[in-house]
């Protein structure tokens, strides 16, 4: 049986959200310009000691802008292009290649009530979520 992507990715979907993922995409050149703009401020209004203190309060003002920006996983998931889709498919293949399914639900059930192929799928989804998309992944609330 051909592996169906729309099974496959409702299938991702559903282990990411028992697990509560949630990613981060790291935003470091909004946050290094806001530094380098507060910087240059402090710069133009108190000299040399402005830029120290523009430099510091833009680094803190820049961390804080572009930390906890977390979005579930699963909609991250969906969101994918194509092309990505397929990609997660393929690594897919090679865990829940050897199950028989009709559809998403029957693959669900099947991957549901075998702990390490739920392990091993969570396992490449972090992975290809951290490696290839190089977010931050937390769990839970």
């Amino acid at each position: 049986m051909p592996i169906e992507v729309d099974d496959v990715m409702k299938l991702l979907c559903s282990i990411s959200q028992e697990r509560k993922m949630k990613a981060a995409f790291k935003h470091s050149v909004r946050g290094a310009l806001v530094t380098g703009t507060v910087a240059l401020l402090g710069g133009l209004v108190g000299g040399p000691p402005g830029i120290a203190l523009g430099g510091t309060v833009g680094g803190l003002l820049g961390a804080w802008m572009t930390s906890g920006q977390f979005k579930p996983v699963p909609q991250i998931l969906m969101e994918l292009p194509p092309v990505e889709q397929q990609k997660l498919v393929n690594e897919a293949k090679a865990i829940i290649g050897n199950l028989d399914w009709t559809d998403a639900i029957e693959l669900i059930a099947l991957v549901m009530s075998n702990q390490a192929m739920q392990q091993n799928l969570l396992d490449m989804l972090t992975t290809y979520m951290t490696k290839k998309l190089g977010a931050e992944i937390c769990y839970g609330d």
